[in-house]
């Protein structure tokens, strides 16, 4: 078991920050805003992290003290999110792909910003960001009890008067204002609700790759994690935490195929560089066949109505 966990240790962190970034995408989903801005909040969590550990809450001990790294993580949440709410109020208006194009020239100019910011590090980044723990395993210490905190909150979000104002938005904005919920104010809360959670993540993935710099918040990052959501499931907060662990997974997976011995090399080279190409086609073909994702509420409907059959004729 140590052996599995010292090789795929680094894997298995990297599949739940994937599943907690999707997540901050779902929720602006929730209202049915196409919002690509996660990563850009989540490469400015990053940044907020790797400037205080090497420039202001600097230590002297081995590792990293932990309360610092979750004074890192609050700051980021909160400079994300109030920037979420700066960046949402007139984002917002807009709609549908107007507003995916208005959120990726955000994540645009925020990799402009920090290319030409000396406290970045320009092109370079920041490296040598302190560890707080002396494996990648022991991330999941951070990382999981984030993950399950945010589960059972989106969980209880989607059955109480917020999250069903979510719904209702999404549905129809219309009908939704004509019922007494104001759409702006729910849309912009939202959008600054993902913002905080790529924020936190960033703050977290900054210490555990060791190093940040503008390649972390892409327009390419932006397609990747849409694709946790559209293929894993968009009407459920189930669908971007399995698609954000499955898609995250799929590069190393693609990697020990195109060393199958036997397959031709251009099928090999394609499945190692190949990644954003099939990352698209996936896109286009979940959205073709499967337009709410692959995980859906309809699948725990279905498995409820079974088991009461199943009873009864018991």
């Amino acid at each position: 078991m140590a052996d599995f966990f010292a090789t795929y240790g680094s894997l298995i962190v990297s599949m739940v920050l994937g599943a907690l970034i999707g997540l901050s995408l779902y929720l602006p989903l929730m209202t049915g805003q196409l919002s690509l801005a996660s990563p850009g909040f989540y490469a400015l969590g990053g940044y907020i992290a790797a400037i205080l550990s090497t420039k202001v809450l600097t230590s002297s001990s081995s590792l990293f003290p932990i309360p610092l790294l979750l004074l890192e993580m609050l700051i980021a949440g909160v400079i994300c999110g109030l920037l979420g709410v700066i960046v949402g109020i007139p984002a917002l208006r807009l709609r549908g792909i107007y507003l995916a194009i208005a959120t990726i020239a955000f994540v645009e100019v925020l990799r402009v910003i920090s290319l030409n910011l000396d406290i970045t590090g320009g092109a370079v980044g920041i490296f040598g960001i302190p560890q707080p723990f002396q494996t990648p395993i022991e991330y999941l210490w951070i990382a999981l009890p984030l993950l399950l905190i945010s589960m059972v909150l989106l969980y209880r979000l989607e059955r109480i008067r917020v999250g069903r104002a979510f719904i209702a938005i999404r549905e129809d904005e219309l009908a939704a204002g004509a019922m007494g919920i104001d759409p702006t104010y729910y849309k912009v809360l939202a959008f600054t609700l993902g913002a905080i959670l790529a924020g936190v993540v960033g703050a977290i993935s900054a210490h555990f790759l060791n190093t940040w710099n503008a390649r972390q918040g892409t327009f390419d990052s932006s397609i990747i994690y849409l694709t946790f959501v559209l293929i894993g499931g968009s009407r459920t907060f189930l669908g971007p935490v399995i698609g954000g662990m499955v898609f995250t997974a799929l590069p190393e997976i693609l990697r020990s195929l195109a060393d199958t011995a036997g397959l031709p090399n251009w099928l090999g080279q394609f499945l190692r560089d190949g990644r954003l190409i099939i990352f698209g086609l996936l896109i286009v073909i979940g959205t073709i066949f499967f337009p709410q994702g692959l995980i859906t509420p309809d699948i725990f409907q279905r498995r409820k109505i079974r088991n009461k059959r199943t009873a009864k004729d018991a």
